[in-house]
């Protein structure tokens, strides 16, 4: 078992790749550490994450993975400002009616006067 971070693996892997398959670099990693399944499971949200935020890898398509000195600045970053984002997409389908709503509202205005009328 090696004493290096899972992210320094997968930097001396990628040093003669390309484009490496987050499948295949995450499979070496494992490998290299000797993480078991259940081990493999458990630090696999842990390892997308710190290549994320290490500024040594660039995230390509495809899920694949390379190392950022391979690459000119506007090879790897883009304008998010072109990027749209739709609002009025409602992701819960149990949304109760407005008029439902507007009841309960009305009930805890009511029982917040009660309070402050109390205390005061």
């Amino acid at each position: 078992m090696s004493n290096k971070s899972m992210t320094d693996i997968a930097y001396e892997y990628m040093q003669n790749k390309n484009g490496v398959p987050f499948t295949v670099l995450w499979s070496e990693v494992c490998t290299r550490l000797a993480f078991t399944q259940s081990q493999a499971e458990n630090k696999i949200a842990q390892f997308y994450s710190a290549m994320m935020l290490d500024t040594r890898f660039t995230a390509l398509p495809d899920n694949k993975w390379d190392l950022r000195k391979n690459y000119k600045y506007k090879d790897t970053h883009f304008d998010t400002s072109t990027i749209l984002i739709d609002d009025d997409v409602d992701l819960d389908d149990d949304v109760s009616d407005d008029s439902d709503e507007a009841e309960e509202d009305d009930d805890y205005d009511g029982y917040v006067d009660e309070i402050e009328e109390e205390t005061f």
